[in-house]
């Protein structure tokens, strides 16, 4: 019942809202633009939306890089917001409105569209940000994180949902919660502000926390992020990377959002400090002192775009997207010139420093807006999926010419075979410096579990042992090392340097 006032609470205010701002929203837009306006700030707020547009709409206004095609996956979803992909392909959806978490059947008939829906989980908090590792789906609920025993192969959950750790807050204006599990083994929790600008009184909030897969030992990583929502580690060196939005209520163009890089016991600004260096007017008066100590965005994006879902590419068969992210704007709502609405890449230099392009632009046209994308997953075999929590559509980016065949039922490609004698490939190295080489290697084995996987009497329950057998025939030394950088899934990338990848790959081929 209490919940029931508090919603209708919230849409006599909201009607309040939307009645005193309708003169100024039409002298400023004018009618079609302040009726997509209001619709912007009644998408904010309590998560109205349109239907999926037609595939003829979406091949006139939408556009990607030349080299790739865009395509309806699913539509008319509902609230969709954050997704996770098997190995097998199924596409797995939060709708933290409506509670529950669905699942799209992998395209095993080829025909461009999932070969089913099914509903996973249901009567949840809010769930909103997904993990999936091992055999186990990991849901972060507005107030608990939980997980549940999930089969890759067949797509189904087998047991009881376990909230593994709870007592979060979601009280105020940003109640998601986001996770990822991280190389090191450490499930990683994003938790925004209750508010626009202010002090909190949860010191979990506007923070990103991590805990063990089990839920115990939550710790603050990260503090200073308001609202930190799409998070992803870099493939290449394993550096952990978040969005952030900005504030509100400074104008058009200032704050920007932010891409953060995240260091353990970082503290990012929020509410002192905004952007690179710029005291916040209302509450960084005499805070001169943590412009010495607050970390800048490694990116800055444009005011108001509001940066959700970012994943990393690592299976992209495209030079120029091999040190890529893929970025969900999810555009502005309270921009007298809306902003946004697209997806965007960004590229890293060698030099460090990171170019933004767009990727999917068309959500927004001159008067209007059809869509509002919200996460970006990449599947195995390359292809994009993109979700819209404004239409609820799902979106399918591939190379051009490629077929709809899911990764999951691909032809396999016949491995190489190596005519190369192990040991001659190990003759590059002396006694010395193989032995060396293999003591390193089998204290990366050990610290990153290796065993737990690939070691049958080691393994741990509900895992697909994978043994370490026939490396010297399917890889040379140096295309071993290599593959450490973006393994076939579900391995993860561990963060290893060339000398550790070289180190690794010398134990293992020896065995």
């Amino acid at each position: 019942m209490k919940t029931f006032f508090k919603r209708v609470l919230m849409v006599l205010l909201l009607l309040i809202v939307l009645v005193a701002a309708a003169p100024f929203m039409f002298i400023q837009f004018g009618s079609d633009a302040a009726a997509t306006s209001a619709k912007m700030l009644l998408n904010a707020i309590v998560g109205y939306g349109v239907a999926s547009p037609q595939a003829s709409e979406v091949e006139q206004r939408f556009n990607v890089p030349a080299g790739f095609q865009l395509s309806i996956y699913a539509g008319d979803l509902g609230k969709i917001r954050f997704m996770q992909i098997s190995q097998q392909g199924d596409l797995i959806i939060s709708r933290p409105r409506s509670g529950d978490i669905v699942l799209l059947k992998r395209d095993a008939n080829q025909d461009g569209r999932p070969d089913g829906e099914t509903v996973l989980l249901k009567d949840l908090v809010k769930p909103h940000g997904l993990a999936l590792t091992d055999n186990w789906l990991y849901v972060a609920e507005s107030t608990a994180v939980g997980k549940i025993a999930f089969d890759q192969q067949t797509g189904t959950v087998s047991g009881e949902y376990m909230r593994i750790a709870e007592g979060f807050s979601d009280s105020g204006n940003h109640w998601t919660k986001s996770i990822g599990i991280g190389p090191d083994g450490w499930l990683y929790l994003t938790s925004g502000s209750s508010c626009n600008v202010c002090e909190e009184e949860d010191e979990q909030r506007a923070t990103m926390m991590r805990m063990k897969t089990d839920g115990s030992d939550v710790q603050i990583i990260a503090t200073g992020l308001r609202n930190s929502v799409g998070l992803d580690w870099a493939p290449w060196d394993g550096a952990l990377y978040a969005t952030d939005n900005g504030r509100d209520l400074l104008g058009d163009d200032f704050p920007p959002c932010e891409l953060n890089k995240i260091e353990i016991g970082g503290f990012y600004g929020w509410p002192y400090i905004n952007g690179d260096g710029q005291l916040d007017p209302d509450l960084g008066p005499g805070k001169d002192a943590l412009l010495d100590t607050a970390i800048s965005p490694a990116h800055d994006f444009r005011a108001h775009n509001a940066p959700l879902g970012i994943t990393f590419l690592k299976h992209s068969s495209r030079p120029d997207f091999q040190r890529t992210a893929l970025v969900a704007l999810h555009g502005s709502w309270n921009r007298s010139e809306r902003d946004g609405y697209k997806v965007v890449a960004l590229h890293w230099q060698q030099d460090g420093s990171i170019v933004e392009e767009d990727f999917l632009t068309g959500f927004k046209g001159e008067t209007d807006v059809i869509g509002r994308p919200a996460d970006v997953v990449e599947a195995s075999n390359g292809d994009i999926y993109i979700s819209d929590d404004y239409s609820g559509t799902v979106y399918r980016v591939a190379l051009a010419g490629a077929g709809t065949e899911p990764a999951a039922l691909a032809t396999p490609v016949a491995e190489t075979v190596v005519a190369v004698d192990p040991q001659q490939m190990l003759a590059r190295y002396s006694d010395a410096e193989l032995a060396a080489l293999r003591q390193q290697g089998q204290e990366i084995y050990l610290q990153y579990r290796c065993a737990n996987c690939h070691d049958p009497e080691r393994a741990t329950a509900m895992r697909t042992i994978k043994p370490l057998q026939g490396l010297a025939q399917r890889y040379t030394l140096d295309e071993l090392a290599d593959f450490f950088v973006t393994p076939t899934p579900p391995m993860p990338v561990y963060p290893l340097n060339s000398d550790q990848r070289k180190a690794l790959a010398a134990l293992l081929y020896s065995q």
